[in-house]
């Protein structure tokens, strides 16, 4: 097996190092690294993130409420809402002890949550001012628990009754008979149907993951292993009937910021993450490697910049931030 410093080029550490990215560079110090949370690189370039680059920009265009745009469009405001950029800034880095960023962590709370059950919804009551029952739904819901355990709130009761959805409703269903009954299944077949659909798959696995090792449940962990398995199932990306057809041709194209989507730098992050190293893992890293530049970077392929707050790197140039992300999992797959 090869080692994964066969696929790090010359000068690719120093570029991903440069100060004028302070989120790469924290990510290159920790993953690629190995840097401890104390090293002085690493705090600075924590500082740096909250400073300097796209998160001070993000930050600047915040209601003081802890919002972005209209507070109701929390959601349908695509992709400058609050939920977005809640999204976006677990996905840069930024340090969730920051009072703006726990407004938002609070508003996404209040708003979107359904308090009842703990899931996310994209619509909120008009009479209690929470998350709707009816639209809650799966892919939201693990983005949104991802995202504020990242931010530093994965002990708050709430984001704990979030996760505790995921275990008790998210389904990983490839070609059933019949379609699950009752709530929450009935009101979105796109998102459960027959086949859960791949993406809502993917973002629960993404935040059942992002729990500590210790503090998982032997509910949680099988609902880790059974979400890797379905994935698995699907080598990644394929149609898990029909393993010589790609489910989505756009899971192969790479973006950042993810938002809903997904591709299969996203699920091989996951899995490698979570230390698996499975043979049907092998076609999705073909593809991955089959991305690397000559200079050993891989360049952004799919962007909705125009439709964000403030632009992140620009498409067909060599991305950063999916570099450094996909050396973490040539790292982990191949160490």
């Amino acid at each position: 097996m090869n080692s994964w410093r066969s696929f790090l080029k010359a000068g690719v550490l120093e570029w991903l190092l440069e100060k004028e990215n302070p989120g790469v560079r924290l990510l290159t110090l920790t993953t690629i690294l190995d840097r401890p949370a104390d090293d002085p690189e690493v705090v600075d370039s924590s500082r740096d993130v909250m400073q300097t680059g796209v998160v001070p920009k993000i930050l600047a265009r915040q209601n003081p409420r802890g919002y972005w745009e209209l507070p109701d469009r929390f959601y349908t405001a695509k992709y400058k809402g609050t939920v977005w950029q809640l999204i976006i800034l677990a996905q840069l880095g930024a340090d969730g002890r920051d009072k703006r960023i726990r407004r938002a962590c609070e508003f996404v709370l209040e708003t979107s949550q359904d308090p009842v059950s703990g899931g996310f919804a994209h619509r909120r009551s008009a009479k209690t001012g929470a998350g709707l029952p009816s639209e809650v739904i799966p892919c939201l819901s693990g983005n949104l628990v991802w995202s504020l355990i990242r931010l530093g709130m994965g002990d708050d009761p709430r984001v704990k009754q979030g996760l505790d959805w995921i275990a008790r409703y998210q389904r990983f269903d490839d070609g059933i008979p019949k379609a699950p009954k009752g709530w929450p299944y009935d009101r979105y077949v796109m998102c459960w149907g027959t086949h859960t659909c791949h993406m809502g798959a993917v973002k629960a696995l993404k935040a059942l993951a992002a729990i500590p090792e210790k503090g998982r449940t032997s509910e949680v962990k099988k609902m880790i292993e059974n979400g890797a398995e379905h994935v698995l199932k699907h080598h990644v990306h394929k149609k898990s009937h029909d393993l010589s057809s790609v489910s989505k041709p756009g899971w192969l194209r790479l973006g950042f910021p993810l938002m809903y989507q997904t591709d299969i730098l996203e699920i091989l992050d996951i899995l490698t993450g979570l230390g698996y190293r499975d043979p049907r893992m092998r076609e999705a890293m073909d593809v991955l490697l089959s991305s690397q530049d000559d200079q050993g970077r891989w360049k952004l392929q799919q962007t909705f910049n125009g439709r964000f707050q403030t632009n992140i790197e620009r498409k067909g140039f060599p991305s950063k931030w999916l570099t450094v992300r996909a050396l973490s999992v040539l790292k982990c797959f191949f160490s």
